[in-house]
């Protein structure tokens, strides 16, 4: 075979070359350029100290000590990044952002629903001065006549996917996943759509405008319950962490403070590994528990018989010996647990980069790795504005005079 002299070198990056002018916030437009920059794309991101992100002000700090430079929540979604910050409400300051429009490829908000066409940054205002520019903009939902423009974050996101109508104890309250759920989805189905989109402008040398409601990314992981109430009319509920498939399927304490382990079984040769790594006890022969179904009507009592067992043994060592005998199985770990982590060890998850405030500490990586275009952050998260002059000389070419000026009438802030 011959070999490939267009292929790139084995330490290029996937998108080198791509330009992103970036005016998302929060979670995340922020994790979706930060992977495009780990993957080589040069981001500018526009910032306002007057209306600062709010994971800048968000936990947890350096020393526990609040700061806009001092947050880890933004310093890891920041990471390989450029920051500017521009006053959007000068007109002087829009003009800024115009001519970083003709540098850029991909252009990204996540401002509410109407804000960016105000600010005079709109896809039809921007594809008049970059024909082929890639628009971006996601929000929870698109305006329409049945929601105005909606402001929220995720967990608004996650009520309204109907995480939290699922999420909680039977017969209680209900309690709602972690945070803001539906973040850590909408990212992914959005970069995609943007991977798509560059694919599609490369072959016909046309951009286009992205509009994601981060709400309907959400939908669509429900769509197995989604799917139930359509055809069967049946409506899922509060179940814990039960399954209506599996047994056992449970959280189960394990020896030492505060230690668990998860356990799964689906199928009558996971139950056999099961019971053979505990000895086949005689109540694993119990007729209540010979079939799933039956195991699936004693859950409470099985449950307790399976925790009556656990609690001698370390999560590790439970899911050590489970894994080994066939049977998913998986310790519930700490933030501690995850840095101490021997395979996200191995497989380089956790890059320590020095930030100029918080100083060495740990980013994470993405969680797929390609043989020939690897991608990890070149440099920690920059300071708000750390490239006010960076920016504005190398990219725009303005002269110190020029940015001077900028400075004294407030515009670059």
């Amino acid at each position: 075979m011959k070999s490939n002299k267009n292929a790139p070198a084995r330490n290029e990056k996937a998108l080198e070359g791509i330009n992103v002018l970036d005016f998302s916030w929060v979670v995340v437009g922020p994790l979706l350029t930060r992977h495009l920059a780990d993957h080589g794309a040069t981001v500018v991101r526009v910032e306002s100290s007057r209306h600062p992100d709010t994971l800048r002000t968000s936990a947890p700090f350096k020393d526990n000590q609040p700061g806009i430079d001092r947050s880890g929540y933004v310093s890891n979604y920041a990471a390989g990044k450029y920051s500017i910050t521009l006053d959007l409400s000068h007109q002087k300051g829009v003009g800024i952002a115009k001519r970083l429009v003709n540098w850029a490829d991909i252009v990204i908000e996540s401002f509410a629903p109407g804000v960016i066409d105000r600010l005079g940054l709109g896809y039809a205002e921007l594809k008049k001065l970059k024909s082929d520019i890639i628009m971006v903009s996601t929000a929870q939902l698109r305006e329409s006549s049945e929601y105005p423009p909606f402001r929220g974050f995720g967990m608004h996101g996650a009520a309204l996917s109907g995480f939290y109508s699922i999420t909680g104890w039977p017969g209680g309250e209900t309690l709602g996943p972690y945070g803001a759920y539906t973040d850590g989805i909408a990212f992914e189905t959005l970069l995609n759509a943007v991977l798509a989109a560059i694919n599609y402008r490369q072959r016909t040398g046309n951009g286009q405008l992205i509009e994601q409601a981060q709400v309907e990314s959400g939908v669509h992981v429900l769509a197995p319950a989604l799917l139930d109430y359509f055809v069967n009319g049946r409506m899922a509920g509060l179940a814990g962490n039960s399954h209506p498939y599996a047994a056992p399927h449970n959280v189960y304490r394990c020896l030492g403070e505060d230690r668990w382990c998860v356990i799964a079984i689906f199928t009558d040769a996971e139950w056999q590994g099961f019971c053979d790594v505990l000895g086949n006890p005689a109540w694993t022969k119990d007729a209540k528990f010979v079939s799933q179904l039956q195991r699936k009507k004693n859950e409470n009592e099985l449950d307790r018989l399976i925790g009556e067992w656990t609690i001698n043994h370390p999560a590790e060592e439970v899911m050590q010996l489970l894994q080994a005998n066939g049977v998913p199985a998986g310790v519930v770990q700490t933030g501690e647990d995850l840095h101490n982590d021997p395979q996200l060890k191995h497989r380089g998850h956790y890059q320590i980069l020095d930030h100029k405030v918080i100083g060495p500490h740990s980013y994470d990586t993405a969680s797929f790795e390609l043989s020939r275009t690897p991608g990890k952050p070149e440099w920690a998260a920059p300071l708000m504005g750390e490239h006010n002059e960076y920016v504005c000389q190398s990219i725009l070419g303005m002269s110190d005079e020029e940015i001077a000026e900028l400075v004294i009438e407030g515009i670059l802030i």
